[in-house]
Parts: C-alpha cells; structure tokens; sequence
C-alpha cells in the first residue's frame, strides 16, 4: 500500500536533488553551437574585493582603472566574488569570439507576460520555459487531449523570477527547493547584451534568449488565441518585451573623447608627451600633440557622423496604428507600444511596418527593396487554414509575413473588413532589426596580419627593455643622476616602439578606399580590403550578378497529343484554349499607380500575350457578389471564330476570365497556381506554373511526354530559364466560398500538362572577362545559386569558370529511404554531358522530385531555369566552338555536348545541388572537404546552405571572396572575408562592400586595391620597423658617450622625413592587372623577417663605420670634453652659440644625425615596391619628389650646410671641417642607399633564396593550408573514381543539419 507512496517520495527527491544542482549552477551556455553562442559566470558583490581593489587604485595612481577599461573581466575578478548564477548581480560575458563583457542583471518590478510556448501547448507536463500569461492571474491556457482548454492555476511568473535563497534556507528545506518569496516573486531577471534581451529560466537554472511570436507558435494559436489585448496585459507585455523601437545611441562628443583618449595608443602618446616634456623635447612634445589632436578631431567626426547616419537610415516617426484591444475594438496606439501578441489593422493607404507581422486577414502589396534589394511588388496573403498544425516561422511562412523596413503599398480587403495582422517580433528582434544588429556588432576579423604585427610589436618591446638594460647600466657606472638615467631609459621605449606605428599601417588602407569610392565601390569596413589582396577563392551569385536581372521571351513548347510540338515564339498567336489562360492568369500581377506590377518573369509572360488585366471596382458584382481580377485578350478578333459565334459571345458573354484564389509562390512548394472561371463557364479550373520536374509529379503521368526529361536538358543545358505549365478542371458543385477555404493540396493534383514557357536569360557581357581574369590570377571561381543545377552548368560553361576542355562531374547524394527499405545513404558521381535526364537521373518517372530552394532573388517567381548571354560560344560534338548570332535559330536544333577525351587529364569541376550538399554535410562528412575543395558549381542552395560553404571553404584556409545581389546573398556575404554586395539595399548595407555598378568588374577592381592595401601595409609596417631600429641603434651609440640628439634633430627625423614618408607611401595606385603571384600574408614570414634582418644588419654596420670615420679625424673631440680640446677644434667651434643643452652639441650625434637621416630615406624607397602589385613609384608623384627633396636637403646639411641650420638643429659646424670629410661621409650615405636596393631585391626575389625559405619554413614546422593537403589527395587518388564502385561501411545516423554531419551505416557510392 505504500509502494506508490514511497514511489512519489524517491521521484520528489530526485526532483529537489536536479533542483539544488540548478541553484548550485554558476555557468551556463546560452545560443549553443552558434554565432551569437555565449559563455555566463555568475558574480556578487564581495565587500572585501572591493576594499582592496580600491587600496589598488590608489597605490597605481589610478592606471588599475585604466587597466579595468582595457580589460573588463578583471573587474569581476577584483572586485566580484563567483556566485550560482541564480543569485548573480553581475554576469561575466564570453562571447564565441573570445570578447569579454561585464553586463549587470536587471529586475523587472510588477505583472510581466509573455507569449505562450509551442513546446508546452504540446507537452503541458513539461516545465514551463517561456512565458504564459501571467498578466492574466498567472493562468495559463493549456489544450488539453480532448482538445478543450483548461486552465493551469500555477503561477507562471515563477519560471521567470529570481529564486534565490539563502544557504542556510536551502540547509532547512524551508520554502522547498526553487520556491519563490513573495517580494521576489514580482521581480523578473534579465540582462540585455547586444541589443538582445536574455531572461532567467528558472526551470533550466540558467538565462536564455526572450522568445515571442517567431519560435514555437503555431498557425492555430496565432488565428485563435490572439484576438486583442487588455491595457493591463499590453502594458504587462511591455515590460518584459520593452518598446518596439531601434534606438541607436549617438554618444556625445566628450564621451566619444573620452573613449577615444583610453584607447591604448593614444595612452601611449600621452606618457610619451609628457616625458618628452620633462626631458626639454618641448618642440617635438608640442608638435606630436597637434598631430594627436587633429587626428582625434577627425576620428570623433567620422564616428559621430556614422552613428548618425545609421540612427537615421533605422529611426521611424512616431506614428498612430490601430491595435485591436480585448472587447474587438480598435484603438489608436504609438506604433512603438507595440507587443508581441497585439493585432494590428493595417492601413488602407499603406504604411512602413515598424515590427514583424504575420496577416490573419486580407491581402497586402508589399514594397520589399529596403530589406531584399528587389523593387518588384510581393503579394503577401493570410495564414491558411491548412497551416493550422504548422509551427509559425518567418522564413517559412514568408509569404504572409510582413517584416519590418517593408512599405505596404497598398491593402486588399472585402467591403469594409479589415486588414489584419498579428505582432510577432519587435525592435532588434525583428529581420530589419537582426541586420542593424549585424552592423553595431560586426564579426571580429582574424587576419594573420594584425596578430603578426601585435607579435612584433612584443618582440619590439623586448628589444626596447634589453636597450633600458644596458642604458641602465651604463648611466649607472657613469655616475649620471637618478631623474637623467630614468628618462632616458624610459625614452628607449618610445624609440622601439613608435606611437604612429598603427596610424602608419592604415594609410595604405585609406587611400586604397578612397581610390574604391571613386571606382563607385563603398566600404564600411576599411580593414576588410586587406582581406581582398589575399583572396584565393571568389564565389558568385548568378542571377543578377552573372546573369542579367531582366528576361527576355523566347517561346513556349505547347504540348499536344502527348508530344512536344515546335516552340511558337509569340505566345499571343496561340488559340484560345487552357495554355493561354495559364499564361493569362497564373501570376501576381497587380495595378499600382495605374501602372502593372509585379515579379518581372510574370510581367514579360503577360505582356507578351496582349491581355488587359482589370481589377476589382466597388460597383462591380459579379462571380457570386465579389468581383475577382479579371483577365481579357485586348482584341476579341484575335480568339472568336466564326462569325456567328462571335455575334453571340459579343453581346452575351465576352471572353473573360477571372481569378477567383491565388496560391502563392513558395520556394518549399516551388510553384504558383490560381483557381479561376471564366465566364459563360459553369465550372472552375484550376493553373499551375513553376519549377518543370515538380510540375511534372503534380501531372497525370500520362498526360506528361515521354521526351520530358530529354527536353528539358536540352534547353536547360542551353541556359533557357524554363517553366512548367499544367492546369484541371475543377467540379462543377465547388463554390467560391468552398474555393477560399480549401487548401492548395487538395486542387494542386491530377493535372494535365501543358507545355514549357521558355525565357533567355543573358550573360552580363563583363562576366566572362572577369572571371578570365580571376582563372588567370590563380583566383578560384565558385558559382553559388539557388537555380537549377543543368543551367548553373551551362552558365558556368559560357563564362568560362569551367575551361573548355575541363570536364563536370555531377554529384547526387541521396538520403537513407527507411519507407522503401533503404537503410544507407548512396553518393553517385555522374559526367554532366554524358546524361540527359535532368538534374537528377533518378527523377526518370518525374514524381521523385528535388523540392530544394529555388533562387528567390525576386520573391514570388517560380523555381526555373535560367539561360545566358547569345553571343557566347557553344560547344559543338567535335569541340569546336560555334558561334549563334540569332537565338532563334536554335529551336530546331539539337543541343550538343562536348566530347570528353578522358585519356587527357583535365581539371574535373563537381556540381552539387542543395539536397545533395544536405545529404553530404550528414552522411558523407569525409567527402565534404574534397567537394568544398574540386566544386565549381553549387545550385539550388538556400541562404543557409550559402553560408554554411562559404565558413566551410574558410575552414579550409582559404580566403574567401563573396558577390551577390540580392537577400538570399546577405548570410554569405556577411560570412565572406570580403562581401560584394551589388545592390544599394538596406539588407545589404551589413556586407562590407557595395558596388554601385552592378557588374562583377568591382571584384577584380577590390582584389587589385586589396593587393596594393596589403603591399603597402607590408611596407609601411617594415619601413617603421626599420625606423625604429635605426633610430634604436643611434641612440644606443650615443647613449654610450653620454649624448643624444637635440629637439629639432628629433623633429626632422620624426616629423619631416618619417611622418611624410609614412604618409606619402601608400598613395602609390594599384596595379592594373592581376597576376597568379599573390602578396605575402604573414609578417613572420621567413622573407619578411631576413629582409627586416639584414636592413637591421646593414644600417647597423654603415653607423658604427661612419662613427668610427669620425673617431679617426684630428678635429674630433668627445663628448664632454670640448673645453679640453686642441686649438684646431676650438677654432671650428668659434662663432658658435653654444646649446643651453651641451648634451646634444656633439660631434657623435651630429654625424650620426646625418647618416641616419639619408638611411631612412634609403629604407623608404626600398620597401617601396611597385609591380606586380602596385604601379611603379615614380607614379606616386609627390611620394617621389618627397624622396628626392628629402635627399636633396639631407646632401646640403652634410655638404654645405647653412649657419642657420645649424644653429636651429644644434649640430657641430661642419662646415669648417674638411670637405673630404663630408665627401667619404655622403659616399657612405649612397653606397648604403644602393646596397639595401640590392639586398632586398636579393632577399625578396631570389629563387634560391626562395629555396631556402621553404626548407626553413620545414623546419619551423609552418603547417600547409588544410586545402592544399586536400587538393593533394585529391591528385594522388585521381578523386573521384570514376571507374570503379567503392562500398564503404560506418554507423548510420541522420542529422538535420548542415554542420552536423555524420556518417551512415552502409555508404553505397554508384559511379556513371
């Protein structure tokens, strides 16, 4: 009798057991295994860490909070003390890139309501994880089996509230284990970081991301369960959601000073100010400030102006919408009160959406540029009933979405219903939102370049502390005072380590943007364009981006008897018959502004009929009260026959024809079909357009050619953009009320077979030489599309991405069937000119179709098949190339194949559909890196299969390159070192880069700049190298002899050849071609680190012997030692001034000022390469007449410098020295000058240096680019095989994924 007793006990144990564990948690992982993926440690405020951090402060002189700046987390580990996660004040934040944040845990006082969760309407046992209605009482609604509504009497807002208790409550079980105390039982914890909001899960002891509307909702709930609120649940509501708005903050100047001043390197010049002032450098002091303040000035300008322009492009007026309230009325509200949940009305005239909507009721014409770059009108339609079941996503159910940035153009309602639509994402969380937050938040870039440059930066200081050493030391024995000895080994620092070092290496970066904004290419993101000098692969868009956006009418292929008749290539010449009504009415065109609109596909297939197409009127009331658009041919003569016929049809019926439903295109569905009547009828049809392979298994099979699959490659692998026509007349009983509630599925069957409407698509005439281009630099092409694989083929044929002679491997990958008694995933590898059966052989009996993405460049068009520009080569049986002049011509020709010689090794090109790639990323995870690495042609991707490659060829090492046009490109483009947007867009303003000329001529124009950016950045971080060096070494000279050099030596140096060198070098224009050699990439390079060596070497040995030239003259004296001199120096030292500061008047800085001021012009134009990367110098024309000036003045301080001059730079009179003197001292000037040309050219390009390089790299170890081992297997196995079968056997596992790949049980690979 106790079993079941005991039974509940041992499960409540195990309960408050889980439970303690949860409350014990201090770390959790919120957005797993994604981008936006963080790491969470829970901190409390420790009185005692403070105390002490504080004393830390004070002994520090305030550089600890300095610190705390640069370094966030160390205030949770100073001042903090580790805590469980459900008693943290403060959290400690890792992002999956490695950035650290400190972010306070805020409370939410009073009622909080939040939307219903999908996973508890299905599964009400479950502990709540998201938000019921607890503005309601606490009760929330739960279906329960029968499918009535209960209530559920707990308190919601427990799953949301902080529970935390005291030790010593959870020691006494008093409250029981995850109770929750009255006081905080009101109080909801949260965080927000990065304009995400994230709430406390009691339940799972951890915080998670706020969900509304768009996770776990479905259609059902949406339709019936959000009918209106209260004031007091909309308010509720708000506090937890917060205002529907994008506030972007826009600091003031001071605080953007402030940040800007704490940035480390202006730290830096700050310390190095002040102690040059201590150490009497006031000019050089004063003059390094101005330049820092100038150069502050415009960075806070520019930031100020950036933030600005993006706080307008996002902010929305403060408009009135109407919002539907708990009684069914509609009340006037601030669209940015807007909530989850609400139910809007919108607008008959239109309006910009501030939220995330999906419609309930009516139709909208939507304006989708500002999010898709497309200008073309988007019918959006109401959830379906059919859809009840599905759970709502906004990708998913895009067609009835409205998102937030879209202008309604125009509302479709019944007499004075309303147009509604239920909220369900706001502000950031919205897609409008997600791409601001793409831009305030970029992904952190990881260029080897910037890590090798910290790295010698460090390097550089050890350096600077071995010199401190030994200045130390010898200031020391020489018995110098203390503040002497410390400024100048404090002064070594700023020698080493110069504080323009990092303004230096943007200069190249800033003129080669300037020199893109002048090519019409903007860049948001100025250190991507180092990425372009190092891009090895590009990979393409191709509609709109190879291909023309427009299309052109070729012909339709009427079907009769079963067969394919001859294509008619006016459409408006066809008889009236289900064709052209298909043709007539299958679109969503619509009339705005009196002018037709609509996806461009849909607009040539009409106009090229010459129908009118009339709209609803409100005086009109036909087809049972409520008029449809109707369709007409312009010209009755055109489509009646006899005469009598006509003389009845004109006054009792005209021919007409109204569309009564529509089923809008959707790319899982990829087609349209709409049911229409035409008048005089006493039935409806039904039409149906789109992709031909889904068509086709929509169709009787007898009723579709036997030739389907045959045509259709033969026009595919031309390039046509075709589509499938079909249509069935539907039953007479069927009435219009029965027509708007039934679902597409049950009218989208058992249809007759049409014909093919076929178009041309041409390739944009700057394709084919860019991507020639490209192939002759090294730089590999990928083609990335969402349309069919056979025309992907063709097109990249004739831009010649794939070589005449190179031969195409198609790739089906094809998931384990358990319901056909396949247990195991098959890989087949099929030659693309060897078959004719379509994209997919196993399509044969066309009802086993590949429903993949289609490219939804232009929303609302039909997957199909696109073609490419006439005037391209095709490939004749023999090889031969043959040229067509005139389209038409080929329409009673055969295509024709290249026939492979398969005894001469050419390059193989694999082509992979998105199904495939799917099936791959699961099953086949070996094989996906020799696919990623051997594939040219990826087709019928969706946006996330496009980004998934393009961090898959990243993966790989390579450097990745992405150009596209329109939405479905803006995942890929942000993924891609460097994104080329070719549309002006707003989803396109987070790619880094964005042509205004929509040809693909930007690419090669951004990897030339690229290059030069990156060549010039190499050189400027050398020549400051080099800077430092040689400067490093002439103060360690002079050092020795207790001397330095003066104030307006410093300042020449610095400022007048340094500071315009630096300046001046990255001027130089790129290249006006590309070539296969590609920049280095790493500073650490053994190249790079022997040229900086022996320039190092070279300057060292040409000071220490122009030092000891000096040494050997009768007139030197050393310094210190003037007064004590012979007469013949005392007489070179008469009519001087002697300095205030006797410490720099010497002989030894004097020369070795001089010296060192002809070496580093010397470095300068050594490091100044020219071709193959940049134009040659003399090109950059004031870099050049700055070296030669620079020279010239350099030559006349040492030859015959001027009283003045001397005066000013505090220099020995060596004028009065002999001329001989001079001359050996200017020889050794030119003789180093020629001998670091000569070096570096040795260094740089010679080949068996470069040998040498290579056995060092080997014996570093230096790991090759994980593509390279691949390309090499890939060589050594003569992958794939195409002459055997291989069977391969593992553990089966499917996985729903991309990047989650795992391998099947019994792998069967079929080669054709």
């Amino acid at each position: 009798m106790n079993r079941p007793t005991d039974s509940k006990a041992k499960m409540r144990s195990v309960e408050d057991s889980l439970s303690q564990n949860l409350l014990l948690k201090t770390e959790c992982v919120i957005n797993k295994n994604t981008d936006e993926e963080l790491v969470c440690w829970g901190y409390t405020y420790s009185t005692w860490r403070k105390m002490l951090f504080w004393v830390g402060v004070v002994l520090t002189l305030g550089l600890l909070l300095l610190v705390l700046n640069w370094k966030p987390e160390l205030e949770c580990y100073l001042q903090r003390q580790r805590c469980a996660l459900h008693k943290a004040k403060f959290l400690l934040i890792k992002t999956r890139f490695g950035l650290m944040n400190v972010i306070q845990v805020q409370t939410i006082t009073g009622s909080i309501d939040g939307v219903v969760n999908y996973r508890m309407l299905h599964n009400p046992s479950e502990h709540l994880s998201s938000y019921t209605s607890a503005g309601l009482g606490g009760a929330a609604v739960v279906p329960n089996s029968s499918g009535r509504d209960d209530v559920s009497t707990t308190d919601d807002r427990a799953q949301l509230t902080s529970s935390w208790q005291e030790e010593d409550e959870l020691s006494d079980g008093g409250g029981g284990v995850g109770g929750v105390g009255a006081a905080d039982r009101e109080a909801a914890r949260y965080f927000d970081f990065q304009k995400t909001r994230y709430v406390w899960d009691q339940a799972k002891g951890s915080f998670r991301k706020l969900e509304d509307l768009s996770t776990g909702t479905t259609c059902l709930t949406i339709h019936e369960q959000f009918q209106g609120m209260s004031d007091e649940q909309r308010m509720a509501r708000l506090r937890l959601y917060g205002f529907n708005s994008m506030e972007i903050e826009v600091p003031s100047y001071w605080n953007l000073f402030i940040n800007e001043v704490l940035n480390p390197f202006y730290i830096f010049q700050i310390a190095s100010i002040i102690l040059w002032s201590l150490d009497s450098y006031y000019y050089y002091a004063a003059c390094i400030f101005l330049i820092s303040a100038i150069s502050i000035t415009i960075s806070l300008r520019e930031t100020k102006k950036q933030r600005v322009t993006l706080r307008d492009m996002v902010s929305t007026e403060g408009n009135i919408i109407k919002v539907c309230t708990e009684t069914g009325c509609y009340i006037e509200k601030p669209e940015h009160d807007l909530v989850p949940g609400d139910l809007i009305a919108i607008p008959p005239n239109g309006c910009v959406m501030t939220c995330d909507a999906v419609l309930t009721a009516g139709t909208c014409i939507v304006n989708e540029s500002m999010l898709t770059g497309e200008s073309v009108p988007v019918t959006k339609t109401p959830l379906l009933q059919s859809e009840d079941q599905e759970v709502y996503a906004p990708e998913l159910h895009k067609r009835h979405t409205l998102f937030s940035g879209t202008h309604i153009v125009q509302t479709r309602y019944y007499g004075q219903a309303k147009v509604t639509a239920v909220v369900v994402r706001t502000g950031f969380n919205t897609a409008k939102g997600e791409l601001v937050r793409a831009i305030l938040f970029p992904k952190p870039l990881d260029f080897k370049f910037y890590q090798d440059a910290i790295r010698f930066i460090l390097f550089l200081s050890v350096v600077a502390s071995i010199g401190m050493t030994y200045s130390c030391i010898h200031y020391i024995i020489n018995n110098e005072p203390a503040g002497k000895t410390i400024l100048r080994v404090l002064d070594l620092v700023t020698v080493v380590v110069p504080p323009a070092l990092p303004a230096a290496m943007t200069v190249g970066t800033v003129y080669a943007q300037n020199r893109l904004k002048k090519s019409k290419i903007f860049c948001i993101s100025p250190p991507r364009i180092n990425f372009c000098g190092r891009i090895n692969v590009f990979c393409f868009d191709k509609t709109g981006t190879l291909t023309e956006d427009g299309l052109d009418m070729w012909g339709v292929v009427p079907v009769e008897d079963i067969h394919f008749k001859h294509p008619i290539p006016d459409p408006s010449t066809l008889q009236r018959g289900p064709l052209i009504v298909c043709l007539a009415t299958c679109h969503s065109l619509t009339i705005i502004d009196g002018e037709l609109s609509g996806d461009p596909l849909d607009l040539i297939m009409f106009n090229a009929i010459n129908w009118y197409l009339e709209e609803p009127g409100a005086d009109t009331h036909k087809y049972d009260t409520i008029m449809p658009t109707v369709v007409k041919p312009c010209s009755s003569e055109t489509f009646l026959g006899e005469e009598d016929e006509f003389e009845y049809l004109q006054h009792e019926h005209p021919f007409e024809v109204g569309i009564i439903r529509q089923f809008t295109f959707s790319s899982s569905a990829q087609r349209m079909s709409v049911i229409t009547r035409t008048m005089g009828e006493d039935h409806m049809d039904i039409h149906c357009k789109g992709a031909p392979e889904k068509v086709a298994s929509l169709c009787r099979p007898e009723s579709v050619p036997h030739d389907f699959h045959s045509v259709l490659h033969s026009y595919s692998i031309q390039g046509f953009r075709v589509i499938a026509l079909a249509h069935r007349p539907m039953d007479p009983k069927i009435t219009w009320h029965q027509v708007q509630r039934i679902s597409r599925d049950k009218v989208e069957k058992d249809l007759t077979f049409l014909g093919l409407l076929v178009l041309q698509n041409q390739l944009k005439p700057q394709t084919a030489p860019v991507i020639r281009t490209l192939k002759a630099a090294n730089i590999r092409s990928v083609m990335i599309t969402g349309d069919m694989l056979q025309t992907a083929v063709s097109v990249a044929r004739n831009c010649s991405m794939v070589g005449p002679k190179e031969r195409v491997i198609l790739v089906h990958a094809h998931p384990p069937d358990f319901s056909k008694g396949q247990n195991s995933a098959s890989i087949e590898w099929e030659e693309a000119e060897h078959g004719a059966d379509g994209e997919d052989n196993s399509n044969n009996s066309g009802t086993d179709v590949d429903t993949d993405y289609e490219h939804s460049d232009a929303p609302g068009s039909p997957t199909s098949v696109e073609s490419d520009q006439w005037n391209q080569p095709l490939l004749t049986d023999d090889g031969d190339i043959l040229e067509v002049s005139d389209p038409r011509n080929l329409r009673n020709q055969r295509y024709t194949s290249l026939n492979m010689d398969i005894e001469v090794p050419h390059r193989k090109h694999l082509a992979i559909n998105g199904k495939s790639y799917q099936v791959v990323c699961s099953h086949f995870p070996d094989l996906l890196s020799k696919i990623c690495v051997q594939g040219t042609i990826f087709a019928r991707m969706s946006p996330d299969q496009k980004c998934h490659l393009i961090e898959q060829l990243q993966h790989l090492d390579y450097t990745v390159g992405m150009c596209g046009d329109g939405a479905n490109d803006c995942e890929a483009l942000k993924a891609a070192h460097a994104g080329i947007s070719l549309s002006e867009a707003e989803a396109s303003v987070a790619a880094p880069f964005t042509s205004s000329i929509s040809n693909i001529e930007c690419v090669v124009t951004a990897v030339r700049e690229g290059r030069a950016a990156l060549v010039t950045s190499f050189g400027c971080f050398k020549y400051m190298a080099l800077y430092s060096f040689i400067q490093f070494i002439s103060v360690l000279i002079l050092y020795t002899y207790l001397t330095n050099l003066s104030d307006f030596e410093y300042l020449y140096i610095d400022l007048v050849i340094t500071t315009s060198i630096a300046v001046l070098m990255g001027n130089t224009a790129a290249y006006d071609r590309l070539v296969k050699k590609k920049p280095p990439g790493s500073l650490v390079k053994s190249s790079n680190l022997i040229s900086i060596l022996t320039q190092v070497f070279l300057v060292a040995i040409f000071q220490l012997a122009g030092f000891l030239y000096l040494q050997s003259q009768g007139f030197y004296v050393p310094a210190g030692s003037h007064t004590n001199g012979t007469d013949f120096n005392s007489s070179l030292l008469e009519g001087t001034n002697p300095s205030d500061d006797a410490e720099s008047r010497t002989w030894e800085s004097t020369i070795i000022f001089l010296l060192s001021s002809f070496m580093y012009i010397a470095v300068a134009y050594t490091f100044s390469t020219g071709p193959p990367f940049r134009q040659p110098i003399y090109t950059n024309v004031l870099y050049s007449l700055t070296l030669v000036l620079l020279f010239g003045f350099s030559s006349f301080l040492l030859l015959a410098p001027m009283h003045v001059l001397v005066e000013i730079l505090d220099m020995m009179p060596l004028g009065r020295t002999p001329f001989r003197f001079r001359l050996v001292l200017f020889a050794m000037a030119v003789g180093c000058f020629i001998i670091s040309c000569v070096m570096e050219w040795i260094v740089m390009e010679s080949r068996w240096l470069k040998c040498l390089y290579k056995r060092i790299d080997r014996l570093k170890k230096v790991q090759k680019s994980k593509y390279k081992v691949v390309q090499q297997e890939i060589y050594a196995e003569d992958w794939p095989p195409l002459s055997h079968e291989a069977i391969v056997s593992s553990t089966a596992t499917a996985s729903p994924t991309a990047s989650q790949a795992v391998v099947p049980s019994e792998i069967l690979v079929n080669i054709h």
